[in-house]
């Protein structure tokens, strides 16, 4: 039996049809009152334990009392159940088992692949990112002998060690292959298609590049700075994924983005933790890793 052929016959023995405000209050109310039931169910199985033989059976039969209701809702809403279960399906793929997007895997690409390689975010890059003491402290990043972007500062009351932001920035250009905000530092927006330099690496996708690593930072000092934290919250994620739609990094999945911020901060945390470090940045395996400094011996 498919899912649609269900919500038709479920549909059948609806005693509130209709479009009506109050006959889909029904089912959401007893949507809530079975969700109530399977909760006392497992709760006997807790307390009885394996002299509740009838748990399996009785879970069963609460499991379809909340799919009549699941069904029922969906049709005084104008949806189909089969429709509902594919887009569930992809979004829960989208967050937790998406194909390995690393570009070098086959069916992925890097996003600037069709611009000429002078224009090409580094496949491989060793960044130096150093500290001079205040007041107030201040960071200057170099790749190679090259100084790229600007001092920075936390630009805040307190020391929270935002200086180092643009590990982020890093982390995203080595992981999703995107960030026009280490694009423009590192001189490679893509001039030769006036579009593509106006839309992907122009300023309004360097604004949201810095809101995303604004957001992220705010939402990691919430949690130490994600120190131990193996997953984030679908809504940030999903916040992240709104703002980015209209833009070539749509096509990369929240479970990377996850990997772009977790990575970013592992590595941000033992840069603050160092007063800076070499940040390594690796598309081909799509990685962000820390080394320290050499230590000049006297």
């Amino acid at each position: 039996m498919t899912f649609d052929t269900y919500q038709d016959k479920a549909q059948m023995t609806d005693q509130h049809p209709g479009q009506a405000e109050n006959s889909l209050v029904v089912p959401l109310l007893g949507l809530a009152g079975e969700s109530g039931s399977l909760l006392t169910e497992y709760k006997k199985l807790l307390r009885d334990g394996a002299a509740y033989r009838v748990f399996s059976e009785r879970i069963q039969e609460e499991i379809g009392d909340i799919l009549w209701y699941v069904a029922n809702i969906a049709t005084k809403a104008g949806l189909r159940l089969e429709e509902i279960a594919e887009s569930n399906l992809t979004k829960i793929q989208n967050r937790w088992n998406p194909p390995a997007e690393t570009p070098l895997l086959p069916g992925n690409k890097f996003l600037d692949e069709s611009y000429p390689a002078s224009e090409h975010l580094p496949r491989i890059f060793r960044v130096s990112i150093r500290e001079e003491q205040g007041p107030p402290p201040r960071v200057r990043i170099f790749w190679g002998d090259d100084q790229i972007g600007s001092h920075l500062t936390d630009n805040a009351y307190n020391d929270d060690g935002y200086r180092f932001h643009d590990v982020f920035h890093l982390a995203f250009a080595a992981i999703l292959g995107w960030s026009p905000v280490a694009r423009a530092i590192m001189r490679k927006k893509r001039k030769s298609d006036r579009q593509t330099d106006e839309v992907e690496d122009g300023g309004r996708a360097a604004v949201i590049d810095e809101a995303i690593a604004a957001l992220a930072f705010d939402y990691a000092k919430r949690h130490a700075f994600l120190e131990g934290v193996s997953t984030l919250d679908y809504g940030f994620l999903n916040t992240i994924k709104s703002l980015t739609e209209h833009l070539e990094v749509s096509v990369r999945s929240l479970h990377t983005w996850e990997r772009a911020i977790l990575q970013g901060f592992d590595v941000w945390r033992q840069i603050v933790a160092h007063g800076g470090g070499i940040v390594l940045g690796n598309q081909y395996e799509g990685t962000l890793k820390f080394e320290p400094h050499e230590i000049t011996k006297p």
